[in-house]
């Protein structure tokens, strides 16, 4: 496996890249935007493809380097579903898995520093965001942060795990880079209390100055969507209303780039083609799936997804690829059902 921890300095920040092989498909946890150029780099030295990137909150104190790196590498963005974040590519919930080819990371909904907070497991690793740092917590006086919710998330979920697991933050101050659940329950000052409401009291009287970055990068991180409208401009997007109208026309044909575990959980479409996102670009080349049925049927190709995202990036692709009879649904599945279009479960 490759693994690889990147740090920048200004905001503390740790980044994580992953990836089951060389050659293979990359994910990267927690990006800062200042950095995208060596994470751009490492992966071209390694070799890998970045298909998602993941941020475990709304971060206050860096702007996220989400929406750059999807802008050059056509990666999915990803985010919990409780995020206030405009237009990311995937919204998980607790219990559900991220996954790349050879690599699985389980979502534990873990808020209390934020409202969206989130933390994912692999194996024998946990990224715990700013939920659990080493030998500290993240604070909980902003973003609807909540200490009690924190303690929950801290004493009932995480330190659950097994007491090798190792603990990787998404941040630290002190040049510490990775513990143990059974350190941190051990040695973490803050952990040493005997009840919810010794922890609230604790976490209360922090008195920490707000982060330099606060004003200028909550904002930020809240609009990292791909912007659509240039597809509508240019007569390629279809919204969820026309969508539903043009439903079981012959000559249109509907490709799904969502993954099979988000389809179980939201709905298909009847009669559409499943293509996940990551293959698209390959089923677009000449002698690719998608180029060779709509060749052959003349039908116009209509991506979709979640939010409109994965689908906006695919027309992009299409069109590089020479195939201009495509469009996407503008919105994705969500706006499709928020309009009352029918779904098969």
């Amino acid at each position: 496996m490759i693994f690889r921890q990147l740090f920048d300095s200004v905001s503390g920040t740790y980044s994580y890249v992953l990836a089951s092989r060389p050659g293979g498909e990359a994910l990267i946890l927690d990006p800062v935007l200042e950095k995208v150029d060596r994470y751009c780099q490492l992966l071209r030295e390694l070799d890998l493809k970045l298909v998602k990137a993941v941020d475990t909150h709304l971060h206050a104190d860096h702007v996220t380097g989400l929406g750059e790196l999807r802008d050059r590498t056509h990666c999915m963005t990803v985010m919990g579903d409780q995020t206030k974040a405009d237009v990311v590519a995937m919204r998980v919930a607790d219990g559900d898995k991220v996954t790349i080819e050879g690599l699985s990371l389980d979502v534990m909904y873990t808020p209390g520093h934020t409202d969206d907070s989130y933390s994912y497991l692999m194996g024998d690793r946990v990224f715990t965001g700013d939920t659990l740092l080493i030998r500290g917590t993240g604070r909980t006086d902003f973003q609807n942060g909540s200490s009690r919710a924190q303690y929950e998330s801290i004493f009932n979920r995480l330190l659950k795990l097994p007491d090798e697991t190792m603990v990787f933050p998404a941040h630290d101050y002190k040049g510490d880079t990775v513990s143990t659940i059974g350190e941190e329950k051990r040695y973490n000052p803050r952990l040493q209390v005997r009840s919810v409401d010794e922890y609230i009291e604790l976490m209360a009287n922090l008195k920490l100055p707000n982060p330099k970055m606060m004003d200028v990068a909550v904002p930020a991180n809240m609009h990292v969507g791909l912007h659509q409208e240039a597809l509508e401009k240019e007569g390629r997007a279809l919204s969820a209303v026309d969508a539903i109208r043009s439903l079981g026309r012959p000559d249109i044909l509907l490709v799904d780039l969502r993954e099979t575990n988000e389809r179980i959980k939201h709905g298909m479409l009847e009669g559409a083609l499943h293509t996940p996102y990551p293959s698209v670009e390959e089923s677009l080349k000449p002698g690719g799936m998608l180029r060779e049925v709509a060749a052959a049927t003349g039908r116009r190709v209509v991506f979709f997804c979640a939010f409109g995202e994965r689908s906006a990036m695919a027309v992009a692709a299409a069109k590089d690829a020479g195939m201009l009879n495509t469009a996407h649904i503008a919105g994705g599945i969500d706006a499709w059902k928020k309009a009352g279009g029918p779904v098969l479960h």
